[in-house]
This record gives C-alpha cells, sequence and structure tokens, in this order.
C-alpha cells in the first residue's frame, strides 16, 4: 500500500501497499433528476439554461519532458544496476524502454488512506465483509497457516489479517504494471527517489532471479506484488518456498506467501509468544506524550512515570512505546510492544499496524472448526 511495502510497506500502498482503499477511484455523483411537473414551462416564464456539467479532464500520462538531468540519471542508473547485480547493460535498457510515466501513480502517492485520522482509517478494514472473508481464509488454509505458525511463532490469524488489508485476500493485487510504478517513481518523485531507485535495480534482479515476465508483472501503484504486497528487494530478501517446488511464488502459491509473510516478520525481530498492544490508561493531568517513532524502547515503569500504564496487567516489564489515536470515541492510548515494531516495518504507519492487529483479533475470534481427520483405509 506502499507502504514502506515489506522492505517495506505497503506500503502493498506501498502502496502501502497500501493503500489500496485510497487507491480506488472516487465515483462519479451524478445530480438528482429534477421534479417533471409539465412538458413545457408556462407562456411568461423564460426557461433558464440547463447546466452543463462537464467531466473532469482525465489525468495526463503523457512522459515528462526528458532533461539533460534526466539523461544522465538515467544512465547512472543503467550501468549502477548492470554492476550491482551482472546483468547486461542492453537487457535494462530493453527493460527500461517497456516503461512509461503515469501521473496517476504520482496521484495516487500522494493521498495515501494513512493520512486519515484512526477513527476514519480503520472503517476502510476493519468491515463485516472483510471479517467475514478472513475467517473462511483461515479456516480454509488452517493447516498450512498453523503449520508455519509453529515453525515461525507468528501467529497464523496475523498472517491472514496481513493479506486481508494488503489484497483482500488475494482478490485485489494490484492493476499497475510494476515497471511503470517503479520507473515513474523512481525517476519522477523527488520526494523518494532514491527509494524508489534502488526498487527498480531490485527489480531487475528479481525477474531473472525468479524467472518472472518483466512486460506482464502488475502489483501496486508503488510497485508491490502478490498476496502479500512484496516491494522487490523484499521479494528476494524474505521470500520462502513454501511448497518445495523450488520456486518462491507470491502470485499464486499460498504456501510461499505464508511462508514468506512469516519470514519477513522473523527477519525484523518477532518474538514468539510476545504482545503487540495493550489498550492503555492516562493518569488524570498527564501531558501529552509523542515518543516521535515506533520504537519499543521504553520500559513499562518510564511510560507510567509519564502517566500511561496497560488498562490490564502485562505481567512483565516488556520493552514498549505509547501509541495514542483519534478514535470514534474520543483519544486512545495504546502500548505497543516489539511485535508492534515489527508490523511498522511492513508498513511504516501506526493506523496499519493497528488495523492489522485488530483485525486479526477478529478473524482469530470464530470458531473455526479444525479440519477433518484422514478417512481410515
Amino acid at each position: 500500500m506502499p507502504k514502506n511495502r515489506p522492505i517495506v510497506s505497503s506500503f502493498i500502498v506501498s502502496g502501502l501497499a497500501a493503500i489500496l482503499a485510497a487507491c480506488a477511484p472516487t465515483p462519479a455523483v451524478k445530480p438528482d433528476a429534477p421534479d417533471v411537473e409539465s412538458t413545457s414551462p408556462p407562456a411568461a416564464v423564460v426557461p433558464e439554461k440547463p447546466t452543463v456539467i462537464v467531466a473532469p479532464a482525465p489525468a495526463v500520462e503523457s512522459e515528462p519532458v526528458h532533461t539533460a538531468d534526466f539523461e544522465t540519471r538515467r544512465a547512472r542508473f543503467v550501468a549502477e544496476t548492470a554492476r550491482t547485480y551482472q546483468i547486461p547493460a542492453a537487457d535494462i535498457e530493453a527493460g527500461l524502454a517497456l516503461a512509461k510515466y503515469r501521473q496517476s501513480i504520482i496521484d495516487a502517492i500522494t493521498r495515501p488512506a494513512e493520512a486519515k485520522p484512526w477513527k476514519d482509517y480503520r472503517l476502510i478494514f476493519l468491515t463485516e465483509t472483510r471479517i467475514s472473508k478472513g475467517r473462511a481464509f483461515l479456516a480454509e488454509h488452517r493447516e498450512e497457516l498453523l503449520k508455519v505458525q509453529a515453525q515461525t511463532g507468528v501467529p497464523a490469524e496475523l498472517i491472514v489479517a496481513i493479506i486481508g488489508v494488503e489484497t483482500s485476500y488475494g482478490g485485489n493485487t494490484g492493476s499497475f504494471p510494476v515497471i511503470d510504478a517503479l520507473y515513474t517513481l523512481g525517476f519522477f518523485y523527488p520526494k523518494r527517489e532514491a527509494f524508489f531507485n534502488a526498487e527498480l535495480g531490485h527489480l531487475f534482479a528479481l525477474v531473472r532471479e525468479e524467472k518472472l515476465d518483466l512486460a506482464t508483472l502488475k502489483g501496486s501503484y508503488a510497485g508491490a506484488m502478490g498476496w502479500g504486497q512484496f516491494m522487490p528487494s523484499s521479494y528476494r530478501n524474505y521470500a520462502k518456498d513454501g511448497d518445495g517446488d523450488g520456486r518462491r511464488d507470491l502470485f499464486g502459491s499460498p504456501r510461499d506467501i505464508f511462508a514468506s509473510i512469516a519470514n519477513y516478520f522473523v527477519g525484523h525481530g518477532w518474538r514468539t509468544g510476545e504482545p503487540v498492544f495493550a489498550l492503555a490508561q492516562a493518569d488524570t493531568g498527564a501531558a501529552p506524550f509523542v515518543p516521535g517513532n515506533s520504537e519499543a524502547k521504553f520500559s513499562l515503569a518510564e511510560l507510567a512515570a509519564k502517566g500511561y500504564r496497560p488498562a490490564q496487567p502485562v505481567g512483565r516489564d516488556l520493552p514498549a512505546t505509547l501509541v495514542t489515536l483519534e478514535g470514534a470515541n474520543g483519544t486512545e492510548h495504546w502500548i505497543g510492544f516489539q511485535n508492534f515494531y515489527v508490523l511498522t516495518r511492513y508498513n511504516r504507519s501506526q493506523l496499519y499496524a493497528m488495523a492489522v492487529y485488530q483485525l486479526s483479533g477478529e478473524i482469530a475470534a470464530a470458531n473455526v472448526a479444525p479440519p477433518a481427520a484422514p478417512a481410515t483405509p
């Protein structure tokens, strides 16, 4: 979404990866039909001129002017990518020849869903449909998910929630050509040009390593791919062959996808059996406290000294931080632990981490029947 998509991210929307809901086009609003009482106006009345509704002009997708600076940066990219990944420069040139600048990608990344307050952001992902589909998805893949959970310590419902937030359980993995997304952002989005330029280089390495078709590869507006919306660097570094077929397929192999998402979390410091969040309460008169980032670097005693403590006992003094959100019923305070920080490595947004956490809780709340025992011969 994005979304620092696992590099990360997301930010899948990123993009974040994101985020998907922010990428959806706004439906046109048709004016209500006027009441019709007669076929012509009274003789003494001059009819008003009809209102002319002009459709907005479509986004311009034409290539920006290629300045000398652009040509220099492009040539540098080709040379550095060829040297770093031992890819013939001619192959990189051929790949770049497929790329097109897309203004719609620039538009999408400048209006991410994470800009919304939590009370609105939550409504995008914590829906009855997404919850019920998540429970069905968990039931369908229960055996494979529990195997990954046992191997890595990453809860099955959390893996499902990631897929649910990123791609609606594989139903919407993105429609942007990945080469277009990374080319557009890597050369024409100065705010994060270095990051996306590097991801473009990883893309060329990835398609060679995994034998992917660069011309047909689709993903999010940020270049994230597959059910879990991995950025190219994350695909290369964390994807796993979960089904043992010799490939790492994040587009069509559930076992590869589950193993890869769990491996991403493990690689970023997931702690088995530890919490993600705990609801917090603020002492009367507690001064606002904004830690500045999502790193769990405070003791619970330090947070208590600042006036914030878990609403229920945690059991031990784990490293933590404070997260303050604008909820539907007012300010919410949460204590985030190391596993919260790990979630923000998938997508840097604290809202994203909270959405995944709460969705996973709703999915796990269902009484999912265990898989049937094999028939006795």
